[in-house]
């Protein structure tokens, strides 16, 4: 399974970003391998669609499951129409987010968040 967290950074100690389509970087922890693959976040410096280009992003990761804040109308309804599972979770380092999917302690993003114009 491919977790993609919205951090901050790349270190499995860096924090989770809450912010989805403006996050620095998306790690993408492999369960299978217990490895991560870090990939700068495309969507970070867009004037406009930043949540749809990282949700493109993440589904030509083959993501499974996405844990992050919360998600825009665009990024939701992208990642929903893919089949992956988005999780809601607070400010923690990447490893403890990932801890907390895996006991079954994180909130599903069942809508979608408001909505983000521009590069606020």
């Amino acid at each position: 399974m491919k977790i993609v967290i919205s951090a901050t950074g790349n270190t499995k100690e860096s924090l989770l970003d809450k912010r989805f389509g403006r996050c620095e970087i998306f790690q993408i922890y492999d369960t299978e391998s217990d490895s991560y693959e870090f990939a700068a976040n495309s969507g970070v410096s867009a004037s406009g669609g930043a949540g749809i280009k990282a949700a493109g992003q993440i589904i030509d990761a083959n993501a499974d499951v996405v844990i992050t804040g919360n998600l825009g109308p665009n990024a939701y309804e992208l990642i929903e129409k893919a089949g992956i599972k988005a999780f809601s979770c607070d400010v923690l380092p990447v490893c403890k987010a990932i801890e907390l999917f895996q006991k079954n302690m994180l909130t599903e993003i069942s809508n979608a968040g408001s909505a983000h114009h521009g590069m606020n």
